[in-house]
């Protein structure tokens, strides 16, 4: 969601929330025990207060529920987010108009601005903490006001249908009023419910406010009889469910269906903290980003910026180690275009470590798995850097070391779209050399006797064979993903997925859209678990990883940067992998080939 297609008032808000996100951020020890569920409050002349209905029906799914404090203080909310691992948005009085860009009409209820800045605060940080959100009722409408759904101030006034139900009816609230209808067949919400299809089933009715029209990243879900929105849903974009009744007080009055949806809420906590406390134990590692390519003036690695990876991203992320590369476009192979080739590699380094230097009580340099190891530990998140395309070589070998030494970087993507002059590539290919050049075949070579990995990425299959074949060490796709889910000609097919595994190597799943599915508008998170999946199959999981591609062209649905890798690591263990295969996936399988690369090193 773009934050030009919010209202001003939220649009300003979210704002403001990401400049305290750009501090620095260390997060806090994730707590043992049940998963902690926070719930937002209403205000009284007296205090703040919560229906115990809302408590008490997280305590029967399994969680603990923590009353969040009233306050639209940012740091303290977020600091209390950070001890929880869900958040529950609960009933209570209207919405400000003013989110809605719209004025108040004659039917508009009590509202209560403070509780409104409030939540949609919390609604903001918790997603940036990709934290798992339910939400009821006001919860429920709230969620889509802060993504651009529009508002039915008022139901009765607002919304003229032949077949109107009554949305207030005086029945008892811990019995069900009304139908659902239209509840979407194998979608989460029916999941959740055990909802046949062509079920009906009955919830309670309290609100005579009520979603308008759904806006993405929500997709309605279930619908009541005269067509008002019931349900929402925007998993796999956001881990976020949110339902219009009130399952707390059915829960309350008896039905153990209703109470499905808390166990849905503690259990996608429960993923959330292991996830959480497996970053915060283990090392991470993203082994391809483009970052440097947005370096401009104005430009600072330690703000939250429109960067998909940032210090403060890597922090609240919790993503200890990032490979960022010096990439050059495909240019002419002439001795001038080399040259300027040359400077331009040497500038976006040089920037690098520049950057890197302004914050070093945050960040280091690192040079080999010690470095990123040691950086761990010291609290510090390690910036690697790595060329892609060696064109920034030009014609000159002796660069390698010059690279190495000088600036540190650990691996050369051999080329990128279009031939030059050490191969051929995989896509604008003219087939040039047949694979590797003569110059090429010194490349390998040369980078084997230095310690320096051999990237495959965006290389062609004749470039790829012959790299197999004359490398003495393994050699990495630093990111790329698997033909057969994608049939790309970046993509790697099973056969050379072997062969790298073989050989001792890594893939690295790239986050690209277009690498991921065959339409990249429908790819998400859940596609490149697949592909994660799909190596650990044909390969075993000694040699799979992530290279996110971000601030190139990865991002995915569910996963748009730094601070949504969490995700996969959810995603895996719900699939049954463990932390120890986590820890592969996530980097001891990258530094592993890194670690044998340089210690086979000559010089």
């Amino acid at each position: 969601m773009k934050l030009n297609d919010l209202s001003q008032a939220v649009r300003a808000l979210n704002q403001e929330v990401d400049r305290h996100l750009g501090r620095d951020h260390s997060v806090a020890p994730v707590c043992l025990g049940k998963p902690r569920i926070g719930i937002t409050v209403n205000q009284t002349q007296y205090g703040s207060s919560l229906a115990r209905a809302y408590s008490d029906a997280i305590i029967r799914a399994g969680g603990v529920p923590f009353l969040l404090p009233l306050t639209d203080d940012i740091d303290t909310l977020l600091e209390s987010l950070q001890s929880l691992d869900g958040l529950l948005l609960s009933g209570g009085s209207d919405l400000n108009p003013i989110y809605l860009d719209e004025d108040p009409i004659r039917g508009l209820g009590e509202v209560d601005p403070e509780r409104d800045r409030y939540e949609l605060i919390l609604i903001r940080l918790a997603t940036r903490l990709s934290m798992p959100i339910f939400g009821i009722c006001r919860g429920h409408q709230l969620l889509g006001v802060a993504y651009g759904s529009t508002l039915f101030q008022d139901i009765v006034s607002q919304y003229t249908v032949e077949y109107a139900i009554d949305h207030s009816p005086k029945i008892p609230k811990t019995i069900g009023a009304h139908r659902l209808t239209e509840v979407t067949p194998r979608g989460r919400l029916a999941d959740i419910l055990g909802i046949e299809e062509g079920e009906d089933i009955y919830v309670n009715s309290l609100h005579h406010q009520a979603l308008r029209e759904v806006r993405p990243p929500f997709v309605e879900h279930a619908m009541a009889a005269d067509g008002i929105n019931e349900a929402i849903d925007a998993y796999p974009e956001l881990d976020i469910l949110a339902v219009q009744w009130h399952p707390e007080q059915m829960v309350a009055g008896g039905d153990a269906r209703q109470l499905r949806l808390f166990a849905h809420i503690v259990e996608r906590a429960r993923l959330y903290r292991r996830a959480r406390q497996f970053h915060t134990t283990e090392l991470t590692l993203d082994s391809h980003t483009d970052t440097p390519m947005c370096f401009a003036q104005d430009f600072r690695l330690g703000e939250y910026g429109p960067t998909l990876v940032d210090l403060p991203k890597l922090e609240l992320g919790q993503i200890d180690a990032s490979i960022m590369v010096a990439y050059l476009p495909q240019g002419e192979l002439s001795d001038e275009a080399h040259e300027r080739a040359i400077g331009y590699a040497e500038a976006k380094l040089t920037e690098l470590h520049r950057q890197v230097g302004l914050y070093p009580d945050r960040a280091c340099i690192a040079r080999s798995a010690a470095d990123v190891k040691s950086a761990k530990a010291r609290g510090l998140k390690a910036i690697i850097p790595a060329i892609e395309n060696g064109y920034a070589l030009g014609e000159r070998l002796s660069l390698l070391q010059y690279y190495r030494d000088r600036y540190g970087i650990v691996y050369v993507t051999l080329c990128h779209n279009g031939d030059n002059a050490i191969c051929d590539s995989a896509r604008k290919s003219e087939r040039t050399h047949g694979g590797l050049s003569p110059f090429g075949r010194e490349v390998v070579r040369e980078m084997n006797r230095l310690g320096l990995m051999i990237d495959l990425s965006h290389t062609g299959e004749e470039t790829v064979a012959d790299v197999l074949e004359l490398s003495t060490q393994p050699v990495i796709a630093s990111h790329s993903s698997a033909r057969t889910l994608c049939d790309h000609p970046r993509n790697l097919t099973d056969d050379q997925i072997r062969a790298i595994a073989r050989k001792g190597g890594v893939v690295q799943i790239c986050l690209y859209a277009g690498f991921i599915h065959q339409d990249d508008q429908q790819a998400s998170l859940l596609d490149a678990v697949e592909h994660i999946e799909h190596i650990i199959r044909i390969a075993g999981i000694e040699h799979v990883g992530i290279g996110s591609d971000f601030d190139g062209d990865g991002e995915l649905i569910g996963c748009r940067s730094t601070l949504d890798l969490v995700r996969i690591t959810m995603e895996l263990l719900a699939r049954g992998y463990d932390e120890e295969d986590l820890a592969l996936i996530w980097g001891g399988n990258f530094l592993r080939v890194m670690e044998q690369c340089q210690s086979s090193a000559e010089v």
